[in-house]
């Protein structure tokens, strides 16, 4: 049966849609693959000892069209199931938002660890669910980000290895035939970039990130 409420007239939806695009850049970091897409492509810059190639607009454009790529199937059924019978006068605004966030939600506990969900529950105070799908969105939300942040520290730090092997051979090297004033850095830098090269790490690293995400 359709919902007895009235769907918002034009003059309410502009003011709901702009309030939400104010927000939609904290949204769009902090709960989507975008998190821990940028966290990583970051470390791996850093392993690599190039500290501005590529830019900061590279990676963040890399790691927003990957975002896209991944995210698109929630944000369709989201559609689907909210917004579009919201429309439709089928459902009213709470429901349409009970309904739309399921897709999302669902998304988001797939990568939230149930640590960071028993935390935000304590903190927050909130009643015990029957099971992680009774959680509110807002204590989904920051849970999710802290499994994230976690996540991609790991990733980084796995990255890091072989490179700063690299640099302590050469650092060995250099210091043992008697180079001290050329900075090992300088000579393990071509060696890195050469490795990374050679193993197609560009894909590899791309390629593991989306697999872990799909």
């Amino acid at each position: 049966m359709a919902a007895s409420t009235e769907v918002l007239g034009v003059p309410m939806q502009i003011v709901v849609l702009l309030t939400a695009l104010t927000v939609l850049p904290a949204v769009l970091i902090s709960l989507t693959p975008l998190l821990r897409l940028t966290v990583v492509l970051h470390f791996l810059r850093q392993a690599l000892g190039a500290q501005s190639t590529p830019s900061n607009q590279v990676l963040l454009g890399l790691a927003l069209f990957l975002t896209i790529l991944v995210i698109q199937p929630v944000v369709r059924e989201s559609y689907d199931t909210g917004w579009a019978p919201y429309e439709a006068g089928r459902l009213s605004g709470q429901q349409a938002w009970t309904e739309g966030t399921k897709p999302l939600k669902k998304f988001l506990l797939r990568f939230t660890r149930e640590s960071d969900l028993a935390l935000m529950v304590e903190v927050t105070r909130s009643p015990q669910p029957r099971s992680p799908a009774d959680l509110e969105l807002q204590v989904i939300a920051p849970a999710y980000i802290l499994s994230e942040l976690r996540t991609g520290f790991q990733i980084g730090a796995v990255l890091f290895l072989p490179f700063l092997i690299i640099d302590l051979v050469v650092a060995s090297v250099t210091l043992s035939v008697g180079m001290v004033q050329l900075p090992p850095v300088m000579v393990s830098a071509p060696f890195k970039i050469l490795l990374f090269v050679l193993v197609d790490g560009w894909n590899l690293v791309v390629g593991s990130l989306l697999r872990s995400l799909i």
